[in-house]
């Protein structure tokens, strides 16, 4: 049959067996009639579209509504392999009519319904672009099926529900299509979040209030749209977290919607703004219905699966308590969990616990570490102590912190106790500053330092390490000291004097000391990173206890100044290394400014150790994040007459000394700081001398008296301040190994304080006019005469360093002509030396110039001496006749140019030759090896 027969409705003005082309350039669709042989193929065939959908439209005729269900049945039939994306939006249009109709004809729910499965097949195109091009189309076809839900058929709901999550499992079509390809996998997913398919299914729920299956259909397909995080971005826009919790409670007899509204929840955290959903949780309703379901399960739920979900709510509980606005407290929640967390340690006559257990299974003691993790978060909030005061939470916790006894049972295992009191004690970190009665009453000082002497010793004891809080501690006690001494840290740190007077009465400062020690001893590559944290623990808290008391300064005594020299001198390239020496130095810092400095013995015996050029070693590494604090430290430290000597003693490296040292800090620190100076380091700008460009920035403006001006701030922001602090201490004047750059910027030191109270009145000054205030006449003129002064100050600190830049210019010309003047007397000595050879080799060369020089030698000698004679003075000839040379000249000469063999020895024509040869064979030579007579003799063939 050909084409023009089998839609002959389609070509009623054309002549037969004639087809006119279109001129639109989009052919009308069309749905399939197919041949009995054809449908085997499943070959499409040409059918008008727009005609089912004009005939879905009408309602005069009388038996339209038989014709309607017909062409509806067709048009399943014809796409049950699949359905063609250019197709789609009118198929979706067919089952929208459909659906109108279904209120008033209810028999149009079973073609609806068949559209709707035909809706779960592939998605088909012809072409490899159509994906894209009829996009729009798809992703508004989806969204029509989040509408459809509105039709009151639990039936259709159903069918469009099984319809989306057929989305996420999609198979290949039944049959294959000539000329047709199945959509990618993803491309209806994609499609429905782009139509917003997720918002409109969260917005179906309200319908279903009393209808269980519907409802847990729904929730199955909103646990799969959850998935995808532009899906959960919608579900949030329509309140999804808000509505699915609170009808956590609704009945269930299967169970599946808590579970498939918990894992819905759970994704919206994971894959949406975290903020928004909290913020939609916390609301009375969803904390009641999280607290109702997870008391049922925590006394009912005895099920593996029962315990895991009990976990998951009071994990989603966990980050709603993290939003101090969410009424926990109100709804009675906090008040339960804190009795859930405590009920095992310390025992509750409330009914909600009585005769309630927890096992050592997983999940019940992940319950308890999240217990413990909540009552954390939940005291930050003041208005929970009371709560906390209340459920003994403090002496609760406290059960753990102690020595492990011997042949006894506990509930736990042992890898699963050790977790459980790491995480107890770090949650006393948390809780017990703000129940300072409580840990007092519970001896918490006490309990603490045995379990840290316990720590300390030498007990048999396997540590597993498995756990978070267990890391770096596994085959020893150094997590539990850790997490110990962290505590002890949080209570000194609350500066409470009845804590602080009860640790020092146990002895804490001795302790303490010995176990740093120890732990110098103990430490090992493998550990360094807790072994330092410890350390940095210790030196924290010893800090904090001896702060402000002589006393206890006097008990850190040598001991304690030990220790502290001990990590100074440390390897300098350790502070780089980022295994936390950087922190053990800065405790380190500050434990010397809190426990030996206004202490004199421990002063005079950290300066008698080398302390001070321990300082100036870290000092000169020129960290930035030390400098401030050593500097602060050598302030202190100058008020000992002592200091000086010993700062003006040390040497760096090429001889620099501490002064060259504080001043090129100064210059490093305005560089930074885009104060102005010139190429020499001279002063530019002499009414702001030490204006930094930050300052320069910003504009003066009127502030508070109780607030600080920028000229006020920056002597605490920078190091300058301290650094003029310490050069006057150590006085100006004499300051040993400074150059003439050091000198021009120590003028502009020298003058820091006058310069900055200037600075602070011109402040006042531009502050008064810009607030528009006249002041006196005898204000005016002081104000004008504290600015000229401080203007003149550095007119004239300017002017002497112009002075040693010209003197320095002198003195450098001076040095360059004495280098000069050496070169030149280096010079004439090689042209004397020169000449002399010259002449040496003439008088060698030449026996006329060797007599003459040999005449004016022998009268020179004469014309030198003395011509009367004592008398009876006896005379002596000085000069050996018949010798041949112009040297002067002794009985043995050393003839270097001649070898004996031809002058048949030394001395040989002179009238006092010499009776007896030297053993070396005549005058002694320079020559390395010299042969005897008889040596000669022998080598002399016969």
């Amino acid at each position: 049959m050909s084409t023009a027969e089998a839609a002959p409705e389609t070509a009623e003005a054309q002549d037969p067996g004639h087809r006119s082309k279109s001129s639109s350039p989009r052919q009308i669709p069309v749905i399939g009639v197919v041949a009995e042989d054809e449908e085997m193929q499943g070959v499409f065939k040409p059918m008008d579209l727009n005609r089912v959908i004009k005939l879905l439209e009408e309602n005069d005729e009388d038996d339209l509504e038989e014709k309607q269900l017909k062409s509806v049945k067709k048009l399943v039939r014809y796409y049950q392999n699949g359905l063609p994306l250019r197709d789609l939006a009118q198929i979706f249009k067919i089952l929208n009519l459909c659906a109108g109709k279904i209120e008033n004809q209810p028999c149009f729910i079973e073609p609806a319904y068949d559209i709707l499965k035909l809706c779960g097949l592939p998605f088909l195109k012809k072409k490899v672009s159509d994906e894209i091009t009829y996009a729009e189309d798809t992703a508004n076809s989806v969204a029509l099926l989040g509408e459809l839900m509105k039709i009151p058929s639990s039936e259709l709901r159903i069918q469009i529900c099984k319809c989306i999550i057929d989305f996420y499992h999609s198979e290949p079509p039944k049959k294959h299509i000539p000329g047709y390809q199945q959509a990618s996998s993803s491309y209806k997913i994609k499609m429905a979040e782009v139509g917003g398919l997720a918002k409109t299914m969260v917005q179906s729920m309200i319908l279903l209030e009393n209808q269980l299956v519907e409802k847990l259909w729904v929730l199955k397909v909103l646990q799969h749209l959850s998935t995808s995080e532009a899906n959960c971005t919608l579900m949030v826009k329509a309140q999804a977290a808000s509505k699915i919790c609170a009808h956590l409670n609704d009945t269930d007899p299967s169970g599946q919607l808590l579970f498939r509204s918990s894992e819905i929840l759970w994704n919206l955290l994971e894959k949406s703004s975290k903020e928004e959903i909290i913020q939609q949780l916390s609301n009375l309703e969803c904390l009641l219905a999280l607290k109702k379901v997870f008391k049922n399960l925590f006394m009912r739920g005895f099920s593996h699966y029962d315990r895991q979900l009990r976990n998951d709510i009071l994990v989603i509980t966990t980050i709603i308590a993290q939003n101090p606005g969410a009424p926990m407290i109100e709804c009675g929640f906090t008040r339960d969990l804190i009795l859930f967390a405590t009920f095992n340690e310390v025992k509750s006559q409330n009914p909600l616990v009585k005769g309630l257990k927890l096992s050592n299974s997983y999940e019940d003691f992940e319950l308890k570490k999240l217990l413990f993790n909540i009552i954390v978060i939940l005291c930050k909030d003041l208005p929970t102590v009371q709560l906390l005061i209340d459920g003994k939470v403090v002496l609760a916790l406290f059960t753990y912190v102690k020595r492990p006894e011997k042949h006894k049972i506990i509930e736990w295992s042992v890898a699963q106790h050790e977790e459980l009191q790491l995480h107890a004690i770090a949650t006393l970190s948390s809780v017990a500053p703000l129940l300072i009665e409580e840990y007092m009453s519970c001896q918490g000082n006490a309990r603490v330092l045995a379990f840290l002497e316990w720590c300390e010793s030498e007990d048999p004891f396997f540590s597993h390490g498995n756990s978070f809080h267990g890391t770096g501690g596994r085959g020893n006690k150094f997590a539990q000291m850790r997490y110990s001494l962290r505590l002890l840290r949080a209570m000194v740190y609350l500066e409470d004097e009845t804590v602080n007077t009860d640790l020092c009465e146990k002895g804490t400062i001795q302790q303490l000391i010995g176990i740093f020690k120890n732990m110098i001893s103990k430490s090992n590559e493998k550990e360094e990173a807790i072994v330092l944290e410890i350390q940095s623990d210790i030196l924290l808290i010893l800090s904090g206890l001896c702060e402000h008391h002589i006393q206890r300064k006097e008990i850190f005594g040598t001991e304690g100044v030990d220790i502290i020299l001990h990590v100074m001198k440390a390897d300098p390239k350790k502070f780089q290394s980022g295994l936390g020496y950087s922190v053990l130095l800065f405790s380190t810092l500050d434990s010397i400014w809190c426990c030996i400095l206004g202490c004199y013995p421990s002063e005079d015996y950290f300066l008698e150790k080398e302390g001070i050029f321990l300082l100036l070693d870290i000092l000169a590494l020129n960290q930035k994040k030390f400098c401030n604090l050593i500097l602060g430290i050598m302030v202190e430290f100058c008020d000992n007459p002592k200091t000086a000597a010993h700062v003006n003693a040390w040497r760096g490296k090429k001889g620099q000394t501490a002064a060259s040292l504080l001043i090129k800090l100064w210059r490093t620190e305005e560089k930074e700081l885009g104060v102005k100076r010139d190429k020499n380091g001279k002063i530019v700008d002499t009414k702001k001398p030490l204006f930094t460009s930050f300052q320069e920035e910003q504009k003066i403006m009127p502030l508070p008296a109780n607030c600080p001006s920028i000229a006020v701030m920056d002597v605490a922001e920078n190091i300058r301040a301290k650094i003029y602090a310490v050069l006057g201490k150590l006085d100006f004047e004499n300051l040993p190994g400074l150059s003439a750059e050091d000198f021009i910027t120590l003028c502009i030191i020298h003058r820091y304080l006058d310069f900055k109270i200037g600075e602070i009145w011109n402040e006042i000054y531009e502050e008064i006019k810009l607030e528009k205030l006249r002041p006196v006449s005898s204000d005016k003129k002081i104000l004008e005469s504290i600015t000229t002064a401080s203007e003149t100050i550095g007119k004239m600190v300017a002017s002497l360093q112009s002075e040693m830049i010209e003197s320095q210019t002198r003195q450098d010309m001076q040095n360059e002509q004495r280098v000069y003047t050496k070169i030149q007397g280096t010079h004439k000595q090689r042209e004397l030396a020169n000449k002399s050879w010259e002449n040496f080799l003439a008088r060698t060369s030449n026996a006329k110039i060797l007599k003459k020089a040999k005449r004016l030698q022998e009268k020179a000698i004469e014309s030198s001496k003395y011509n009367e004679q004592p008398q009876n003075a006896i005379y002596h000839r000085t000069v050996i006749r018949g010798l041949n040379t112009t040297v002067p000249s002794g009985r043995v000469v050393t003839v270097e140019s001649t070898p004996v063999r031809l002058l048949g020895g030394p001395l040989a024509d002179t009238d006092i030759a010499l009776k007896k040869l030297p053993i070396r064979g005549g005058a002694l030579q320079r020559v390395k090896t010299v042969k005897t007579v008889d040596e000669t003799k022998k080598s002399i063939p016969s």
